[in-house]
This record gives C-alpha cells, sequence and structure tokens, in this order.
C-alpha cells in the first residue's frame, strides 16, 4: 500500500467521525498550548531578569562586609564586621584589570528645592560611578573627581525624574539643594536609566560617598562596586581584589560576588522556573494521549469488519499497524498545530494586554512542541495499533 493511500484512509476514519475526532486533538491543542503559553511567560522573565541585570556591563564585580556564603551582610544592618571604608575602594582602584572602582553608600532622605520636598533614595559614590554602571549624564557633568573622598565637594546630580518633580522644565545646573540637614550645589542630571526589578532609578541623587557617610552617619559603606576589563576572568580579578583587602584587614571579613556567578545563579533558577511551568501543560498532554489512547481503542473495536477484509485481501500486517498509528500521529499532530497556534496567539494577547508581562516564544521550542505532540500520538497509537494488527480476519469478518 503506498502512503498517499495510508494517508487517505487515515485523513478518512478521522473525518468520518468528527466530532469525536475534533474532541481528541482537542485535548492534544489545549495541553500544547498551556506548554506554549507558560514557558513563553517562563522564557521572557528568564530574559527580562537576565536582561535587567546585564544593563549595567557584563564583568561588574561587589565586595560587601561580612563572610557570609549568601553574600554578605545586607546593606544598613548592623554588623560585627569591620567595614568597608573610602580608602579600601582607592585601594582596589590600582589593581590590574580593574577598569573603574566606586564606593557605594546609599540611603532615603529628605530633598528639598526649588520650594519642593520629596523624599527619595541617595547614592554616596565618586567620579568613576557612570564607568562601573554604564550610566550618562544629559546635561552638565557627573561628580568631580577629588583627592579626598571625605571632603569632596558638596555636589550633586539629579535623576532625571527627580528633577522634573523638583524643577520642571527648569535648568537646575547651579541651583541649589538641600538633602537631609545638608546643601549641595547641582552640577549635572542624568539620562534616564528606567528600572531595575521594579526600583526607579530616574527618581534618584548621587553625591560624594564622603557626603553620604556624613548625611546617614556611617562609618563605612554599604558595598564596593568595580568593572573589570572584558575578556578578563572575573575569578582572577576577584582573587586580586580578595588579596589586597586581606592584607589591609588582616582577615577575610568580607564577601565578594562576582556578576558572572550571580548570572549563573539566576540562569540556573529560572531554568528550573521555566521547567516546573512547563510540567504543568505537559500534564495537559498526558491527559491528552491518554484521550488519543481512549479513541483509537474504539475505533479499532467499532472498525474490527474493515481491519478483517483488509487482511482477507491481503494486507501485510504491518500495513494494518501503520493505518492505525497513521491516523493517531494524525490526530496529534493537527492538535498540535492548532495548540501551537492557540499558544503563540494567547501568549502575545496577554502580553498586548499587560504590556510589563515579558513574554517570548523561542521558535525552536516551537518546533519541538509539535515534535512532542507528534511522538505522543505514536506512542498512544501503539498498543491499539497492535491489537488492530493481531486480529484474526476470520473472527473478524464473522463478527462483523
Amino acid at each position: 500500500m503506498l502512503f498517499s493511500d495510508a494517508l487517505r484512509l487515515a485523513l478518512r476514519a478521522i473525518t468520518a467521525q468528527r466530532l469525536r475526532s475534533f474532541l481528541t486533538l482537542l485535548g492534544i491543542a489545549v495541553g500544547i498550548a498551556a506548554v506554549i503559553l507558560l514557558t513563553s511567560i517562563g522564557e521572557g522573565i528568564h530574559r527580562f531578569v537576565l536582561g535587567e541585570f546585564t544593563q549595567f556591563g557584563t564583568n561588574n564585580i561587589t565586595v560587601v562586609p561580612g563572610k557570609t556564603k549568601t553574600g554578605g551582610t545586607p546593606s544598613g544592618l548592623p554588623s560585627s564586621a569591620r567595614p568597608l571604608t573610602l580608602d579600601d575602594a582607592r585601594a582596589l582602584e590600582r589593581l590590574p584589570h580593574v577598569v573603574a572602582v566606586t564606593p557605594n553608600a546609599r540611603g532615603n532622605a529628605e530633598v528639598e528645592g526649588n520650594g519642593r520636598t520629596r523624599r527619595t533614595l541617595i547614592y554616596g559614590v565618586n567620579a568613576q560611578m557612570p564607568a562601573v554602571f554604564k550610566g550618562k549624564v544629559k546635561s552638565g557633568q557627573f561628580l568631580p573627581a577629588e583627592d579626598s573622598d571625605a571632603g569632596a565637594r558638596a555636589f550633586v546630580v539629579l535623576g532625571p525624574k527627580l528633577k522634573n518633580e523638583l524643577f520642571g522644565s527648569e535648568n537646575p545646573l547651579g541651583q541649589r539643594l538641600r538633602i537631609g540637614g545638608l546643601h549641595f550645589r547641582i552640577v549635572g542630571v542624568m539620562e534616564s536609566k528606567g528600572q531595575f526589578l521594579g526600583i526607579d532609578l530616574d527618581d534618584t541623587a548621587f553625591i560624594p560617598a564622603g557626603r553620604a557617610q556624613e548625611l546617614f552617619n556611617r562609618e563605612g559603606v554599604d558595598e564596593i562596586n568595580l568593572s573589570a576589563e572584558e575578556g578578563v576572568p572575573s575569578a582572577i580579578v576577584a582573587a586580586a581584589i580578595k588579596e589586597r583587602l586581606i592584607a589591609r584587614h588582616s582577615r577575610e571579613d568580607f564577601t565578594i560576588v562576582t556578576q558572572e556567578e550571580m548570572l549563573k545563579t539566576l540562569s540556573n533558577i529560572l531554568d528550573v522556573l521555566t521547567l516546573a511551568v512547563g510540567a504543568l501543560g505537559g500534564i495537559s498532554l498526558l491527559v491528552g494521549g491518554v484521550g488519543i489512547v481512549t479513541i483509537m481503542t474504539i475505533a479499532v473495536s467499532e472498525r474490527t469488519g474493515e481491519i478483517g477484509l483488509l487482511v482477507a485481501l491481503g494486507a501485510p500486517r504491518r500495513t494494518i499497524l501503520g493505518l492505525f498509528l497513521g491516523e493517531a500521529v494524525a490526530l496529534s499532530a493537527i492538535g498540535g498545530l492548532l495548540g501551537l497556534v492557540l499558544g503563540v496567539g494567547l501568549a502575545q494577547a496577554i502580553h498586548f494586554a499587560l504590556p510589563a508581562l515579558p513574554v517570548h516564544t523561542p521558535i525552536a521550542f516551537v518546533v519541538l512542541a509539535e515534535g512532542v505532540a507528534a511522538a505522543i500520538g505514536l506512542l498512544a497509537g501503539v498498543m491499539p495499533a497492535r491489537r488492530a494488527a493481531r486480529l484474526d480476519p476470520v473472527e473478524a469478518l464473522r463478527a462483523e
């Protein structure tokens, strides 16, 4: 029997029981749609989170006070560990393969300027902060380099949202600003950086780290951020940082976190989450597979006479096996295509309705999903097809 003949017979069998066939392939379609939808959302979140971290560069390193396996002491909380200092940050600037270093002392404070007041996030940094975090100045300049961080001039650079809230369309450069109990002169406004995991990076102000220590009454800084040369393994730079700080502190009372390690950990966690949500959709696929087994078993019982006639006319048993397997695969493949259209359509519709929810459907995954649908049909059809192929033609014709 030619392949075209086998395909025609399989399609004729499917269309002969349209409602039953539609309900069967609908089970596969719902399963594929669920897998596509859930994994599209999972993959979209995966890409979004990794993109949020890489917007600041791809070879950043952070040093935090306290030696723990989970990333040091949370910033802003009391600790018995020796604090990181401005001098520590300056010492790290001279290490090989280090492009830029900035201390980071942050906190919330009330900002008053142009007769308006709002509370916002204040970062105490140095002149190298834009180089570390890939920031750009829109107008004016960033904080100038100082010979001594402790005696830095009282300058401030505003985020674009904070500038608009306080000064509107006015030019704020050169104007005075009060932060907490200290007065500053505005020297620049940053370009928009958007949000980072829900934190508005534009609603901020940047002041010298030494001034931030005075403002927040701190001896040390929350962390030290470094940017290493591209192409240089972060582990090499981290080892040099560790050696330098141990020499200064006489012990390892700090934690070094490289962006490479952080992204690897995040990627692993997000991969597991993506697989988990995909597995939830896979339950629907399993139900669809059970439906194909059921429908094909019923089909074999209903078409006993047809099977007996084909065998009596000389059709090999492998042909009978192929007919029923082809029917099962055709049902699942059509259901898979319907599910792909439904899943991708729903994913895009959700993204259109909720633009903040990231969605991404990899083409390779779409092809894989269709292959899985066909494979499920093949596996689900094996048992009924083998039963059909083993029927005795005499008994089959007698049953008819």
